[in-house]
């Protein structure tokens, strides 16, 4: 139990900088590219930023939070990498359509800047994101 939260202390540390580029690139986009309608600012943007947060919170997981569960292994590789980022940009999109849907649902109830309401979206995706990577993406490789 303890390994698990410091495990997760690691995750949300890495997450909170991923949700710092995830805000940076969407706020840029928002207010700078897709500055009139709603598909850019509320769709586009956000799913853009988020691509950028998905290559940067993989790759600190990878060499950081879950890194004895990548690199020591026999089997590590350039090609299990991006086996494992395809695996992890999949179930992070996944989990960014429920992000999107809080997103869209609070913006629609409270008339919120699209920022506020994605780091309040954030906060309800985070502790299925570290669930889905703990227990399938960076899986504890079973001892044959």
């Amino acid at each position: 139990m303890p390994n698990l939260l410091i495990r997760y202390a690691k995750f949300a540390g890495t997450s909170a900088v991923g949700s710092v580029v995830d805000t940076l690139v969407l706020w840029l986009l928002s207010d700078l590219v897709f500055t009139k309608g709603y598909w850019g600012e509320y769709i586009i943007s956000p799913f853009i930023s988020f691509q950028c947060a998905v290559a940067f919170n993989f790759t600190i997981s990878y060499f950081y939070v879950w890194k004895d569960r990548t690199r020591k292994r026999p089997d590590a590789s350039v090609r299990r990498f991006f086996k494992l980022f395809g695996a992890y940009d999949i179930s992070a999109s996944v989990v960014f359509l429920f992000r999107l849907g809080v997103l869209l649902l609070i913006e629609r109830f409270t008339g919120w800047d699209v920022v506020i309401c994605n780091l309040i979206a954030m906060c309800f995706s985070g502790i299925i994101n570290f669930t889905i990577n703990n227990l399938l993406i960076f899986k504890k490789k079973k001892i044959s």
